[in-house]
């Protein structure tokens, strides 16, 4: 039997699964998985996990007191239950799991290793070893400076939000662990700018990822480069040979049906002689080379903001099953406030743009492929990002 472009694949690169729910990481057998706010959030609204949720709020209650805000409450009972989800992924998959970094403190390196720090303390109270465990942390200036000390202590960094060789060199020389490029985010801005498609050999996130991965191989940088963020299979292919690629339950399932001869893209026996400049990337470097790629300043601080609101909603989903566990019966419908939070031009739908969390998200939920999530859609989707029919 012909092997499926996903066999292929995993002959020549690092399967992650990006995704929270634990069925779709058995299904798949990653080596690595990574997860962030707004999966967990959508994972915990499903039934399966509904007693997990709720143990952790309690949980955290206990451990505050009757006293403490419901603020309070729910800032502990998240940063626990992002550890019980990365244990549960850990129970299934060989590697490691990416845990993240509150998004908010991307600008705050003593913040960043401060939370980092505690993350790891925690997994590490529940029997972990930290070498299973990436931080994942945004590419900014701060952020990076804190991975490189978090590397000194022995905690090991996922540097996401990527979009430009510049963050990717500042990354390889603090000596942090992977880097996450975003490519469908970087193939989004280029058709907004232009209005043009692309097909993908030509996308501007594949070749982003595959400048930074030559860039990588020629100097012998042992930072590993994760490709995220994917818009469709080609460009996976495209990418077939980097080290690591995090690619969304609906995409595995495409690449698992699909067979075919898939052609190693990336290798780095071909990059000794490639004809390169080596770069330094001080800060003022860093700055100036930032500054200069709109497309890399524009996608940075929307990723952030991105991921901070979905923290902000993880938070709030929290905060009502809260009130509901001490018996408050007023409590708004988590769709409906989820969806008036990211509407934010009130037309009834959510774009892309507008959603600006995570990807694998999106695409779950965007059950029409219309590139819009209606309020139908979120109420259908909500708990079940990962339910693999919606994107058949």
């Amino acid at each position: 039997m012909t092997p499926s472009l996903l066999e292929q694949l995993r002959a020549m690169t690092v399967v992650v699964a990006d995704t929270g729910d634990f069925q779709s990481i058995r299904q798949y057998r990653p080596r690595d998985a990574t997860t962030n706010p707004s999966l967990i959030a959508a994972a915990a609204q499903m039934p399966e996990y509904r007693e997990l949720v709720d143990e952790t709020l309690r949980e955290a209650r206990h451990t505050l007191g009757a006293d403490a805000t419901s603020q309070a409450v729910v800032a502990a009972a998240f940063d626990r239950l992002a550890i019980r989800f990365g244990q549960r992924i850990l129970d299934i998959i060989p590697g490691r799991v990416s845990t993240e970094v509150d998004a908010r403190l991307s600008w705050d390196t003593e913040g960043t290793v401060a939370k980092a720090r505690h993350i790891i303390a925690q997994y590490e109270a529940a029997g972990i070893d930290r070498a299973r465990v990436l931080i994942k942390i945004a590419s900014t200036w701060e952020g990076i400076r804190a991975a490189e000390q978090l590397e000194a202590e022995g905690i090991h960094c996922n540097l996401t939000l990527l979009f430009g060789l510049h963050q990717a060199i500042a990354a390889a020389e603090a000596g942090v662990t992977l880097i996450s490029p975003f490519v469908g985010r970087i193939l989004d801005w280029y058709r907004k700018e232009t209005g043009k498609d692309f097909a993908p050999a030509e996308d501007p996130g594949v070749r982003s990822v595959t400048q930074i991965y030559r860039y990588y191989k020629k100097f012998g940088y042992p930072t590993e480069v994760m490709g995220a963020s994917f818009r469709n299979a080609g460009e996976i292919l495209e990418l077939a040979g980097c080290d690591l690629l995090t690619i969304s339950p609906a995409l595995l399932k495409e690449l698992e049906s699909a067979t075919g001869t898939l052609a190693r893209k990336l290798d780095p026996a071909a990059e000794a002689d490639a004809e390169l400049e080596r770069i330094h990337v001080d800060k003022d470097t860093f700055d100036r080379l930032h500054a200069a790629d709109r497309m890399a300043s524009d996608k940075l601080a929307e990723g952030i903001q991105g991921f901070a609101r979905a923290l902000e909603q993880t938070e709030a989903l929290l905060a009502q099953r809260l009130r509901q566990l001490e018996g408050d019966t007023a409590v708004a419908r988590p769709a409906g406030d989820l969806f008036a939070i990211y509407d934010v031009n009130g037309d009834g739908h959510v774009s892309r743009e507008e959603w600006l969390g995570t990807d694998a998200v999106f695409d779950a939920m965007d059950a029409d492929h219309d590139g819009r999530i209606s309020l139908a859609e979120l109420r259908a989707g909500l708990g079940a990002i990962v339910n693999l029919a919606v994107a058949a």
